[in-house]
């Protein structure tokens, strides 16, 4: 089995599954930042609510 040089279809695509895998990295990553932020701050708001009454 012969090495080939990869053709310039093969860099176009994968550049394109690179910028599609960064993009789904990067929501993945705000999703669960969101949710982290989210779960905190409920516990957050309920200490402060016990603490007025």
């Amino acid at each position: 089995m012969s090495l080939r040089k990869s053709h310039e279809l093969h860099q176009r695509r994968f550049s394109r599954n690179l910028g599609v895998g960064l993009t789904l990295a990067a929501f993945i990553v705000i999703i669960f930042g969101l949710t982290i932020v989210k779960v905190t701050g409920t516990d957050f708001n309920m200490a402060i609510q016990e603490g007025q009454n």
